[in-house]
Order: structure tokens, then C-alpha cells, then sequence
């Protein structure tokens, strides 16, 4: 039942913001690590055959790539397929945009789940990003998708059936909007983020769900946990656990046009990922 959520960086492989989600049933001795902590802990968790899977605590597991050298979408694309093979993995989460705007969508220059959502970064026909200064960036998530799609990855398709247990989905976040969705004040960017913030925004967030680290996360990585809650939900085939916002991708002029995001909702009580929309 495992979700990998990543929050996209281009510069360094240790910008990535990687988790694993997953949820078990964890031995009560653990506790779950708090900002700052001194030792790294990490629950022993029981046999993956626990009853009623969504009763239990999310376990997140963040993992480190300190590779030397720009991230090549390619070589990403690659690492995080063999990883998610390796793991059992059948959702995997981008923080990017995943295509253009469709030239049919009645939108001047955003998809419609952008525009909806009104993101920061929003893509136009091909070749047109706003603001221009996130082009690249946008235009290297975009190669990112095209590349786990040769290796087999399917978008999201419908809002009604997220994909078939043997289908491996891709899914794009979006952790501004998933922090709104939840009622937390989204983090600032990274170079303007503090330790108070990061502080402030995790236990917040372990405010509402109750969920373990195995390390202190940083900004991308708290971005990756927040954006990768709604992957949670959908694999566990809990469809009224996540918001799913936009237009269905399809091609169009050879190319992929619009997708969803999707976001965590509130949940109905303190425990477990039982959600409202």
C-alpha cells in the first residue's frame, strides 16, 4: 500500500524531496519523532496483513540521494521506477506539471486544474510557461513524466477509479495547494523558510494525522509529505480521502494535455485518513 511522493528539485540530487508512505500498525514502544530530535527512530511494523489498513498510523520514510551533479530527468525518472520496483509501488507522486494547457480548455494560459487552484507556476500552449523565470524548472518536470511514461507509468485518467491494481499511476501534487486544503499556512519558499517554520508546519500537520519520520524532514521533504497524502488514499482505494481537481489528460497535437491534481482534505476526526471533500 505504499505511496512514493517527490518533491521535484534540478540543481542538486540532495534537493530531492523523497518519501515513502505507507501505513501499519507500529509496536507501542516507538515513539514518533518530533522537529529537532536528537536520535532517528522508526517503528517496528507489523506484518502487512493487519485488518482494516486505514485505522493505522502513516509511516514516512525519507530517503537521501546525494549524488554529485545536476539531476538529469532521465536518470531521476530511471532511479525512481527501480526504486518503486524494488518497493512494490504502484503510485508515484510529482510535484510538477505533468503537461501543457490543452488549446481547447477556454483558459488564456493555465490547464483548468491550475487555474482552479490558481498555482504558482502554470503552462500555457507548448513552449509557454508563466512566469518565465520557472520555465526550465517546469519544463524538466514535464521530461520527467515523458520519461516514467516510457517506462510504463500511466497519468491519472478518471476521477472515479484511480487505477486498477496493476496499473502503475502517476500522480501530480501540488504542497502549496495540499497545505490550504488541509487549513495550514503553506511553508514559504525554501530560501525564506526558517527552522521555526518547518517547526510550525509540522506539528500542525501531526495535529491533524498521526504519522512517524525516520529523521527530522527538511523543506522539500515536508513538501513530499503533505503533497503525498492524497497517493496515500488512492491506493488504498479510499476515493472520498482526496480532492482531485482539473481536467482529464489526453494528447493532443502529439502531446499530453491538462491532468489532475490531486490534494489531502480535512479529515473527520483527529485519527486515521477517514476525509471529507
Amino acid at each position: 500500500m505504499a505511496v512514493l511522493s517527490v518533491d521535484l528539485a534540478t540543481l542538486r540530487w540532495s534537493d530531492l524531496g523523497i518519501v515513502v508512505l505507507d501505513r501499519a500498525h507500529s509496536d507501542p514502544s516507538p515513539n514518533p519523532m518530533e522537529p529537532g530530535a536528537g536520535v532517528t527512530l522508526k517503528p517496528r511494523l507489523a506484518a502487512k496483513s493487519v485488518p482494516d489498513p486505514v485505522s493505522g498510523p502513516i509511516t514516512c520514510e525519507i530517503i537521501c540521494w546525494n549524488d554529485p551533479g545536476p539531476v538529469i530527468a532521465d536518470g531521476l525518472a530511471g532511479r525512481l521506477n527501480h526504486l518503486c520496483g524494488v518497493r512494490g509501488i504502484r503510485v508515484l507522486m510529482l510535484d510538477g506539471p505533468q503537461a501543457w494547457k490543452s488549446r481547447f480548455n477556454g483558459l488564456e494560459h493555465a490547464r483548468v486544474s491550475e487555474k482552479q487552484l490558481n498555482t504558482t507556476v502554470k503552462t500555457g500552449l507548448p513552449g509557454s510557461i508563466k512566469p518565465r523565470t520557472r520555465q526550465p524548472y517546469a519544463e524538466f518536470c514535464l521530461e520527467v513524466y515523458k520519461a516514467l511514461g516510457r517506462r510504463g507509468w500511466q497519468r491519472l485518467e478518471t476521477r472515479e477509479q484511480p487505477g486498477s491494481a496493476q496499473e502503475r499511476v502517476l500522480l501530480e501534487s501540488n504542497p502549496r495547494a495540499a497545505w490550504k486544503s488541509l487549513g495550514i499556512k503553506p511553508l514559504p519558499a525554501k530560501r525564506k523558510t526558517h527552522i521555526s517554520d518547518l517547526a510550525e508546519a509540522f506539528g500542525s500537520l501531526r495535529a491533524l494525522l498521526p504519522f512517524t519520520v525516520n529523521r527530522p524532514p527538511n523543506h522539500n521533504q515536508l513538501q513530499a509529505i503533505v503533497g503525498g497524502l492524497p497517493g496515500l488514499a488512492l491506493e488504498e482505494r479510499n476515493i472520498d480521502a482526496a480532492r482531485i481537481v482539473g481536467a482529464p489528460p489526453r494528447r493532443e497535437e502529439g502531446l499530453w494535455r491538462e491532468g489532475f491534481i490531486v490534494l489531502p482534505v480535512l479529515p473527520v476526526k483527529p485519527l486515521g485518513m477517514r476525509w471529507l471533500n
